[in-house]
């Protein structure tokens, strides 16, 4: 991308952006032929005049390229893939936990600390991952992120079936996870292109359920998995789902990110009329003269201000941080107390997950089946048109406490071997409020940040995942030391700070968000 011309600048309007459209558009996925234009020879106010039309129509969503006009089959058919990768990769993380004492014992090594480090490195390239995949989306669009990097997560995790060592395995555990994380910072964003915000709320439900959703049903799988065939296949297991759904995206899949749509239809219009290259951007910011190398390296920076400077943000990372810490530090836990506990063995054990993925379940159908439905009406009792984004967070403060009840009832049943099915009924009451907690944030992040969405879900997704990735590794310790019983209500007294984040976000987050709002960071 070369520089830009201060008059060939463009400038997505959130207000824009933000608009909600009740009446859905149609029109059919393909590229508009460039109409014949008048010859302006070196005219450059009506050359100006000509692409300040196709902004205007483009601004008002009624241009046929746009991502909101794509064909419905196509958009449900995009959704239901990113839910399928978004499932998979955090389902790649849990389905190895019931094996890791096979692991150790093929590699030779008693360390709990390696057991759980095996298990957490790969939340751990999560978090770094987006980082970097977000920015680039935001400037070479979304599709082309998606292909490159689920190449490399399927040769990875064929690596990882592969690995001679348990430094090797490792090694490609955090690659894997790396590449691994751009549908968990991107896949969000990218049905937030492709609908307004009055339609994304069983969109997302369908697309939050799988990082959720994977983690728990992951270890039942691994359990059975890898008794009967060994550790190694839990990894082709999964490169094989990954290779079949790199494949679909790659036929089915098309560009979402509108700026980045924008670029090139503006770019085909100067390459017909045979103008030379104005070094038309996809750039959202107010600079003028910038290049690819400055707005790639805003957009990494960017999640990192967001994190610092705006308190939505921070609150939010904190929030899920701790969520998502307590959910992995489960996954690599339960069946483990379950073993103990009631003697189960290893590929039982991981029936053991039940609990947590009913619950994860029927979290995600509350939020689903509510969020949009809650929002209408609060805006029509309001009398406005436009919905805020803390309408979203309406049933946080019920999921920050349902995630400690359920921690508390986990801990203690399974540490006096109550009936295996009440510590499962604080497994789900568990599930249910995390599920509460990441939809809702998620919801309201993406709404918050419209056009800036990627970002604001990478920063989110880096803190959740290093919560993510360092939590479990002082899991199985705190349990030695403490108990099943102590051990879940030390994290259920961590997990009590979140009702009052909550409450701080309803009352004061119209006022936060405005005066930080992203652009200004």
């Amino acid at each position: 991308m070369s520089e830009l011309n201060s008059s060939e600048t463009i400038t997505a309007s959130t207000d824009d952006l933000e608009r909600t459209y009740d009446d859905e558009r149609k029109g059919a996925h393909q590229e508009e032929p460039v109409p014949p234009m008048a010859d302006h020879g070196n005219d450059s106010s009506n050359y100006s005049d000509e692409l300040q039309n196709i902004i205007s129509s483009w601004n008002s969503h009624e241009h046929r390229e746009h991502p909101y006009n794509l064909p419905r089959w196509r958009i449900n058919a995009t959704a239901v893939l990113l839910a399928m990768l978004a499932f998979l990769v955090p389902f790649s993380s849990a389905i190895m936990s019931p094996a890791t004492g096979h692991i150790m014992e093929e590699f030779d090594s008693t360390s709990e600390l390696l057991q759980a480090f095996v298990v957490s490195i790969f939340v751990l390239g999560n978090a770094f991952g987006p980082l970097v995949w977000a920015p680039l989306s935001e400037i070479y669009g979304r599709l082309y992120i998606y292909h490159g990097t689920n190449i490399a997560f399927v040769a990875l995790t064929v690596g990882c079936a592969l690995a001679p060592s348990l430094s090797a395995l490792i090694a490609l555990r955090f690659l894997a996870g790396l590449f691994g994380g751009t549908v968990l910072a991107n896949g969000g964003a990218s049905i937030a292109d492709m609908m307004p915000p009055s339609k994304r709320g069983l969109f997302m439900g369908l697309f939050i359920l799988g990082p959720v959703m994977g983690p728990a049903l992951g270890p039942i799988c691994g359990g059975f998995l890898s008794t009967a065939k060994g550790w190694r296949w839990v990894f082709w297991l999964v490169a094989i789902v990954g290779g079949f759904v790199a494949i679909i995206m790659g036929l089915i899949t098309r560009e979402t990110y509108a700026p980045v749509l924008l670029h090139r239809k503006l770019d085909r219009v100067r390459q017909h009329k045979g103008l030379p290259d104005g070094g038309l951007s996809v750039n959202q910011d107010t600079d003028t003269t910038v290049t690819w190398r400055t707005i790639l390296w805003r957009g990494i920076v960017r999640p990192m201000k967001l994190l610092v400077r705006s308190p939505i943000s921070a609150l939010c990372a904190i929030y899920m941080a701790i969520a998502y810490g307590i959910l992995n530090l489960l996954i690599t836990s339960i069946s483990i107390v379950y073993q103990a506990s009631y003697g189960w063995s290893t590929n039982i054990s991981g029936l053991a997950f039940i609990g947590l993925g009913s619950g994860t379940f029927c979290g995600t159908m509350i939020i689903s089946t509510t969020s949009d439905r809650y929002g209408a009406s609060v805006a029509a009792r309001n009398g406005v048109e436009q919905r805020k984004p803390e309408y979203r967070l309406f049933l946080l403060p019920v999921g920050g406490l349902l995630l400690p009840a359920g921690l508390f009832i986990f801990g203690w049943t399974a540490q006096y071997t109550v009936h295996w099915i009440v510590p499962m009924i604080g497994e789900a009451l568990t599930g249910v409020g995390i599920m509460i907690i990441f939809m809702s944030t998620t919801l309201y992040l993406i709404d918050s940040y419209t056009i800036y969405a990627a970002s604001a879900l990478a920063a989110n997704g880096f803190m959740r995942s290093i919560g993510g990735g360092l939590l479990p590794l002082a899991g199985l310790t705190m349990y030695s030391n403490l108990g099943v019983g102590w051990g879940n209500s030390v994290l259920a007294f961590i997990a009590l700070t979140i009702p009052p984040i909550s409450l701080v976000l309803q009352r004061y987050g119209e006022n936060l968000r405005k005066k930080y709002e992203p652009k200004t960071l």
